[in-house]
């Protein structure tokens, strides 16, 4: 029976296991549901084949249906089956294919299924756990083993190629296998296709890789492989030369630390794909690399790459995509790779490159991302890539480019970014810009371009970021940008802009730092900028000029004795001290003098500079009173300086906590900023996790993220004024000399208004630990705290960083997480907080375990489905009571260890 693709709806009709004499079920690609019956094989004697993939059918497999003994292809993928695999799979001694792929599976892999004779066994995308059965090696018919995207761990068996003789295609990917890449491989012979990426795989590739003559695609990126320590060299490239019908290559993110050898250039001239970024490779790049006649795709970028950019390239007539940023690379942009006229992506930013942007590149019609910026570019920008029609981003910041601003931007119809931040660009900017109406990012600060901001602007409807700082513009904001309903970020700061501050549209949003240091902006008081003048009777203003014009020079002249009376006191008393200027709380802080501090951090030296922040230097120190200090010096230099020294101000101002860094005082003037801190002796959480000098056991652990809760509890419940620390992470929560857990650095805090839930921002936080509202549309609200917290809580018991190489493509760090907790938490959990020989094994299992749930509750992607920090601080309060109960310690004894701190 085959209904394969005929839109069936409902459940499978029962009478069809009733037909006895049935070999072939066929129901794929409908959309069935409901579940198979518990008795489909009682009369299905001669059932052979049943395709129900593409489907809606839940349930458990029926244990029924291991008596279906004719069974030879069982395919039951894309569908929703939970529960396990039972070991009676064994029954179906005639079975070859077996296809269980996307559904909901866990538990275990039975050994038994090593047992028969498959010829296909594709179990992925489930949740399975444990160990691979290494009876699935000892399979001799076996052909395709499909076991990736499921959380099997343990090692591969060393002789797991000398039984499997038939294997074509093995797959392995996205799991948490670890140990070596077996040598024996190779005696697969008939391999084309190995796909081990995702995994936790050490030591180095086997060069014995080289004798699969029938490869065609291996996938090993994003491991722990590295080179041989014999040599520099990576043989491992020259050992696959012998693979000559290799089309993908795939190593990227492994710490290979070796260089490229020459022979790379004889590896297959059907490669198609060549990726080998951030595996610290060194070296210059070889030249025949030009002779992989058919590559398509080239990737080399985020490693320790010199030298030039061989012209070699130019041989590569099928590439559409080369990257080569992040290097250390030399010399010119070759012109030779005008030469690749299928070449779509090229991006070689952040080297050391300079000369001339080859004018020929304006040529290549296929171009649709061109990124050469942070290097040392200088000359004219060509001005035919401003006729490329379909380039779709171009980035050329951070240069040395001169020249006029193009005139005919408007022609780039489909471009969504343009970037040419940094340069020493001159001229005016077009009003033919309006025609780029695709253009979502719009960068030319820094410059020194000149002249009015086009009303054209507004017809960007696209537009999210516009940035024209740093130049030298004149006149008013025109109203226009009003209409740009999608606009997030605006900085037109440092020009000589004059007139009134548009109040419509995302107006309404900025901030005074949108705006800063212009001639004569005028607008509302939140933007700091003086009230704008309006004539209401409409009196001719020439009728008192005649008056004027003999007051006010006298008026002028008063004004400007007085000005000099108060600026010469004012010089007075710096040459004496340098008193803070102002008042950062209502409590009496200590006075502390620039010479004091001076004198405190052997004048900032570097023997007392103890780490570098985002706007910053922080230095230890010790006042003439012996008290120890930290003093957290702002680089007024850097933009978001000064708004993050007031930030830091007003909410200190406000606020004392236990679990909050305690502010000693501050030193402030035009030139210079400072906050001096208590000197938390200590260090971060971050030195803690990550030092091998340093190890946190599981109940300081939760000691300090019990700190850090109270810390938020009190800033978004206990405050009149809601605070949101914004940039929670493990390097701002400090530890006092009894491990007592301080919440520091408010820089880009936000304290919320009467009323208000959320606020809008265009400071970004930390990548990793933004909420996705945050990072994505700037609301910020307590709830994105909540979320950075949960974050935090998984880093701290796993000691992985969301920012880890691990983490690539579609697996974070709460996927990984997530994916544990449906299998064994103990794959994830610091090993140097528990081991399988623990005393405590199963308490510390437990008390992580539900530590890792609160994480989750803490990081939903939803702010409203996440807990507040009233719940979650009294979750971890009873996790806490419930691992101290399991390990027999009462909540006495360890209140009387940490002097009756937390309870």
């Amino acid at each position: 029976m085959n209904l394969i693709g005929s839109s069936l709806t409902g459940s499978i009709p029962s009478s069809i296991f009733n037909i006895s004499s049935l070999r072939i079920i066929n129901f794929s690609n409908n959309t069935l549901s409901g579940s198979l019956p518990v008795d489909m094989c009682n009369h299905l004697p001669k059932l052979a084949r049943l395709y129900l993939y593409l489907n809606q059918i839940q349930g458990h497999i029926p244990s029924d249906l291991y008596k279906c003994r004719e069974l030879q292809v069982l395919s039951l993928s894309f569908n929703g089956f939970n529960g396990g695999i039972r070991k009676e799979i064994a029954n179906l001694t005639m079975l070859k294919e077996l296809y269980l792929r996307e559904n909901n599976l866990k538990g275990t892999l039975p050994d038994e299924i090593g047992n028969l004779n498959l010829q296909t066994l594709d179990v992925y995308g489930n949740t399975l756990t444990g160990t691979i059965p290494f009876k699935i090696f000892n399979v001799s018919t076996m052909k395709i083993l499909n076991l990736g995207f499921n959380n099997f761990s343990g090692n591969l068996p060393l002789d797991m190629g000398f039984w499997l003789p038939n294997l074509e295609e093995l797959y392995l990917i996205m799991n948490k296998l670890s140990g070596t890449i077996p040598s024996s491989i190779s005696n697969a012979s008939k391999l084309t296709i190995i796909s081990m990426s995702m995994n936790s795989f050490t030591g180095s590739i086997p060069n014995t890789l080289g004798s699969l003559t029938l490869l065609w695609k291996l996938f090993l990126h994003t491991n722990s492989l590295k080179g041989e320590s014999s040599t520099p060299e990576l043989r491992i490239f020259s050992s696959l030369t012998n693979c000559r019908q290799l089309e993908v290559l795939r190593i990227s993110l492994n710490p290979l630390n070796g260089i490229l050898p020459m022979s790379v250039g004889n590896l297959s001239t059907r490669l198609l794909v060549f990726d080998a970024f951030g595996c610290k490779i060194r070296g210059n790049i070889p030249s025949g690399i030009g002779n992989l006649s058919n590559l398509v795709i080239l990737r080399l970028g985020s490693n320790h790459l010199t030298g030039p950019i061989p012209k070699s390239l130019e041989r590569l007539q099928n590439l559409v995509r080369l990257h080569l940023q992040n290097n250390a690379l030399k010399g010119s942009i070759p012109g030779d790779l005008c030469r690749l006229g299928k070449l779509g992506d090229l991006s070689v930013s952040a080297n050391m490159l300079y000369g001339q942007i080859p004018t020929c590149l304006g040529e290549l019609k296929s171009l649709r991302w061109l990124y050469l910026d942070s290097n040392r570019l200088s000359s004219k920008v060509p001005s035919n890539l401003w006729s490329l029609e379909d380039l779709l981003g171009l980035n050329l910041s951070s240069n040395f480019l001169t020249g006029e601003l193009p005139l005919y931007v408007g022609n780039l119809k489909v471009i969504t970014l343009i970037d040419l931040s940094r340069n020493q660009l001159s001229g005016t900017i077009s009003n033919t810009i309006g025609g780029a109406q695709s253009l979502v990012s719009l960068s030319l600060s820094h410059n020194k371009i000149q002249g009015p901001i086009p009303r054209s602007l507004g017809n960007l409807v696209s537009l999210e970021l516009l940035d024209l700082s740093s130049n030298n513009l004149s006149g008013k904001i025109p109203k226009s940008l009003e209409e740009l309903r999608y606009l997030e970020y605006l900085n037109v700061s440092f020009n000589r802009l004059q007139g009134e501050i548009p109040t419509g549209g995302h107006f309404a949003n900025f901030t005074a730092r949108s705006f800063l240091h212009n001639d004569a902006l005028c607008g509302e008081p939140r933007l700091q900028v003086p009230p704008c003048k309006t004539n209401k009777n409409g009196r001719s203003r020439l009728k008192i000029v005649p008056v004027l014009k003999f007051i006010l020079p006298s008026i002028a002249l008063a004004f400007l004795v007085i000005a000099l009376i108060f600026l010469l006191k004012i010089y007075r008393k710096q040459e004496i001290e340098l008193h803070t200027e102002k008042d950062i709380s209502p409590f009496a802080w200590k006075k502390v003098s620039y010479q004091e501090l001076l004198q405190a951090t052997k004048a900032f030296g570097e023997t007392n500079l103890i780490g570098m922040g985002s706007y910053g230097s922080v230095y230890k120190g010790t006042l003439l009173d012996g008290m120890n200090i930290v003093v957290k010096v702002f680089n007024l230099q850097l933009e978001g300086a000064f708004k993050s020294f007031d930030a830091e101000c007003e909410v200190m101002r406000n606020i004392r906590h236990r679990n909050l860094i305690k502010i000693i005082s501050s030193c402030s003037n035009m030139d210079f900023k400072a906050l001096i801190l208590e000197y938390m002796p200590n260090g971060s959480l971050e030195e803690w996790l990550y030092s091998h000098n340093y190890c946190l056991d599981i109940l300081q652990r939760l000691n300090i993220m019990i700190d850090v809760a109270f810390a938020l509890e009190y800033l978004h419940h206990d405050h009149a004024t809601p605070i949101i620390h914004c940039d929670l992470k493990p390097s701002n929560v400090l530890l006092d000399e009894d491990m007592v857990a301080r919440v520091a650095d408010f820089g880009i805090a936000k304290l919320l208004g009467e009323g208000d839930l959320m606020v809008q921002t265009m400071t970004l936080a930390t990548i990793g630990y933004m909420a996705p509202e945050y990072g994505i549309e700037g609301r910020v609200s307590t709830k994105c705290d909540v979320y950075s917290y949960g974050i935090l809580l998984m880093e701290t018991f796993s000691r992985k960083k969301p920012t880890d190489e691990m983490f690539a493509g579609e697996v974070s760090l709460k996927r990984w997480v997530k994916e544990a907790l449906k299998g064994s938490i103990i794959e994830i959990v610091d090993t140097n907080m528990i081991k399988r020989d623990d005393e405590n094994f199963s308490a510390k299992v437990d008390c992580a375990s539900s530590i890792f749930r609160l994480a989750m509750d803490c990081s939903n992607d939803s702010a409203k489905e996440r807990i507040n920090m009233i719940d979650a601080l009294a979750t971890l309060k009873k996790i806490k009571t419930s691992f101290l109960a399991n390990i027999g310690t009462t909540l006495k004894d360890e209140a009387i260890k940490i002097n009756m701190y937390h309870f």
